[in-house]
């Protein structure tokens, strides 16, 4: 009985070590190697995985890092220049520099500017509700303020405002990764440069209707007139679809477009007051 007993142990201990050299053959056979610079690259990145460089997570867009020829369409928004320029230190490259940039919310459409003329009671979610109305004021490319935006961003940079019930950006906060550009079915929140003192002018709708229509809906809405087209010198707006647009790369902020938007619809933000003009005195001698 000890004699079967031993004979199955020594049965058993060959057929394990038997399976152990054949898995370690085959392991070794269809080894993938991995570049130990992913892992120094990876260390490097902010680890935030938000996707804002267009990859699943850091993981990801390291190994892309480390296996791509070119850094064209390759950039992390969290971790900016710093961030590529300590990556491209490992992996002995040269980084290319981009201009910051950070989300901008293209709607002006609170309760002051539209009439509520419906009201929504279903799934409290935009992508919900733009496939179901228009919105509480009519118009259809306006804000629905449900603030999907708000639940997609990892760095608490954008918050619905309850008295506009639009998205506030903080741009101090905003990494430009692009969740909340991702998020809004209606394509209100776009990527703009982050230029000094986080000084802004663009348009502020993206309503497609003709004049009458969208200011009907919205009284501070883009009309399509061309004003600030005719007045721009540095070819910055373009007319497209009954609305402006202004090309943040171009703007040179002098703010003469908004001064001849008849609607309003032109933002300019974190810019000082413009100087009053003291009025001429005339002179004690000045005789009449």
């Amino acid at each position: 009985m000890s004699q079967i007993i031993i004979y199955t142990i020594i049965t058993l201990v060959a057929i394990g070590a038997t399976a152990a050299i054949i898995l370690y053959f085959v392991a070794q056979k269809f080894k993938v190697y991995e570049d130990p610079r992913i892992d120094e690259v990876e260390e490097a990145l902010p680890a935030a995985n938000c996707g804002g460089c267009g990859f699943p997570g850091c993981r990801n867009f390291a190994e892309t890092l480390v296996k791509s020829e070119s850094w064209d369409d390759l950039f992390c928004p969290v971790g900016g220049n710093e961030t590529m320029s300590n990556v491209a230190g490992i992996l002995g490259r040269e980084a290319i520099e981009q201009a910051p940039t950070v989300a901008v919310v293209r709607c002006n459409g609170t309760p002051e500017f539209r009439p509520r003329v419906t009201q929504y009671d279903g799934a409290p979610t935009c992508a919900i509700a733009h496939s179901l109305y228009s919105g509480e004021g009519g118009c259809p490319f306006g804000c629905l303020g449900l603030a999907d935006c708000v639940v997609v961003c990892d760095f608490d940079a954008i918050h619905m405002d309850p008295d506009t019930d639009l998205p506030v950006v903080i741009d101090d906060k905003c990494t430009a990764c692009g969740a909340c550009v991702e998020a809004c079915p209606r394509d209100i929140i776009e990527l703009r440069k982050k230029n000094k003192k986080d000084r802004k002018i663009f348009v502020s709708c993206i309503n497609e209707e003709k004049g009458a229509v969208a200011k009907k809906n919205c009284s501070v809405a883009c009309i399509g007139c061309s004003k600030c087209f005719k007045v721009c010198k540095y070819d910055a707006i373009t007319m497209e679809n009954n609305k402006a647009f202004i090309d943040s790369e171009k703007c040179v902020l002098c703010r003469k477009c908004v001064l001849e938007c008849p609607t309003s619809a032109i933002l300019e933000l974190n810019f000082p007051p413009p100087r009053k003009k003291e009025p001429v005195e005339a002179s004690e001698t000045e005789t009449n």
